[in-house]
């Protein structure tokens, strides 16, 4: 069996997931942006990226809840509903069947928001201050 890339119009669906899974976005919307039936959509969709569109936004919302869970110091119900879910428990069913363990267990098992400043505040501060200088300190005889 050949396989053949996906037609621009389920990309266009596929790259408004990509780009706004934190909205409440339907099927239907999706539908709509690639100018096809709900039904129809459906099943080409799930033909060409293996996966029915809810689940690929599901999947898109918890890659980006891992992500937050790892880089940031967000209580979990705010991660849950920064990605666009609403419901603590089921986004917590949802994250450990994908990922194997709990999001307060996933984040546990990396290092705090905290120890990825890559700059520390003591430096950020001293350095990150505005330079008070006069025109003359610039250079005294002007351009070179």
């Amino acid at each position: 069996m050949v396989s053949h890339p996906p037609a621009r119009h389920l990309l266009r669906a596929k790259d408004l997931v990509d780009a706004r899974y934190a909205e409440p976005l339907t099927v239907g919307e999706l539908a709509a942006a690639a100018g096809l039936s709900r039904a129809h959509f459906s099943r080409e969709f799930r033909r060409a990226f293996g996966e029915p569109p809810h689940v690929y936004l599901l999947t898109r919302r918890l890659e980006r809840a891992a992500a937050l869970l790892r880089t940031t110091d967000r209580p979990i119900a705010t991660v849950c509903f920064d990605v666009g879910l609403n419901s603590l428990g089921s986004f917590t069913t949802s994250f450990t069947r994908m990922h194997g363990l709990t999001p307060a267990a996933y984040r546990a098992a990396f290092p705090p928001a905290a120890a990825h400043a890559i700059v520390p505040g003591c430096v950020q501060r001293a350095y990150g201050r505005p330079q008070h200088r006069t025109f003359r300190e610039d250079g005294a005889g002007g351009p070179p």
